[in-house]
């Protein structure tokens, strides 16, 4: 590490503390050339996700992204944020279990698809009317009936 004020690159460490969230490891730090100490910071640089999308054209994974149409599906509905802060961590978690660095948005949209069937059947319909891109009253009958069914 070089010293911020006289770029001696050697130092020792004073102390290390666990950041409050567990990320990062926060490190105070004196230069064995002029004595000064300052505070370095670590954390670990992920490889990002991509999420590969119909189109075939691929994005980083965006938590936020989720969380907005999670949001919008559940609107007016009794819904916690926390359930759906539950959801976006169960699709974070399923990014990690696979080995691959690159999913299919379908992948995403089934795992949050069925989330939402078991959190708001509302919401789910709301939710599998975009993501499904209903072209016709057909296809969203068929997820009503499929619903209805489930009831009896």
């Amino acid at each position: 590490m070089k010293c911020p004020f006289c770029a001696h690159i050697e130092d020792k460490v004073v102390d290390s503390r666990e950041g409050k969230d567990g990320l990062v490891i926060r490190r105070r730090r004196e230069c064995l050339s002029c004595g000064r100490r300052f505070t370095s910071y670590e954390r670990i640089d992920e490889i990002p996700f991509m999420v590969v999308k119909k189109d075939g054209t691929r994005e980083p994974f965006d938590r936020n992204k989720v969380l907005g149409g999670l949001r919008k599906a559940c609107e007016k509905r009794p819904v916690s944020p926390a359930s759906l802060e539950q959801v976006a961590d169960e699709v974070e978690q399923m990014l990690q279990e696979i080995p691959e660095r690159e999913i299919l948005t379908a992948k995403i949209g089934e795992k949050v698809t069925g989330r939402l069937r078991e959190l708001d059947k509302v919401a789910y319909v709301r939710f599998a009317s975009v993501y499904r891109q209903f072209e016709d009253v057909d296809q969203f009958m068929k997820v009503l009936n499929d619903l209805l069914e489930q009831r009896k």
